[in-house]
């Protein structure tokens, strides 16, 4: 899809849906307006304009305000290893084990800032970056996070079922 490929690929939910490809889809379905994307700036509303042949608007602040690349850095030695910033992640940029030191794969991390709030000990920071990793890597990375997820849940329940 076109409208998706113009998107920055951070999955932050920002925009108010699930993702960038969910976003897309709504704004191709006439749902969603094409100035929801803060991590996109103003630049990316414009890209979305010309692509459907639609006035170029600013940012709706909404939703947000642009800020530059960036990526989450784990401050090591205040992880407690609680995982949650793990199961947070939409592109599986964290690596960690329970009761153990976690760490951010940063040429994975999109910056989407949702390991922040689950955090319990405020130990995940973000740092200025030149630029987000490649949209198609990104993009890729979501979606084998979402059937990891399916997966999971599935197993869970079957092993669930043989125990009844």
């Amino acid at each position: 899809m076109r409208i998706d490929a113009l998107l920055p690929q951070t999955q932050c939910t920002k925009c108010g849906f699930t993702g960038c490809r969910p976003y897309a889809d709504a704004i191709a379905s006439g749902v969603a307006d094409i100035d929801q994307c803060p991590p996109g700036g103003d630049d990316g509303v414009t890209r979305l304009a010309r692509l459907l042949g639609r006035e170029t608007k600013p940012l709706n602040p909404a939703n947000g305000a642009y800020r530059p690349p960036q990526v989450a850095v784990i401050v090591e030695a205040d992880c407690i290893g609680c995982t949650k910033c793990i199961q947070a992640c939409p592109v599986d940029a964290i690596l960690g084990a329970s009761k153990l030191m976690h760490t951010v794969i940063a040429s994975w991390c999109t910056g989407c800032e949702l390991c922040i709030p689950p955090c319990p000990v405020d130990c995940i920071v973000l740092e200025p970056v030149p630029a987000l990793p490649d949209a198609d890597l990104s993009r890729a990375r979501f979606e084998f996070h979402n059937v990891r997820i399916a997966r999971d849940a599935r197993e869970r329940s079957e092993k669930m079922a043989a125990l009844e």
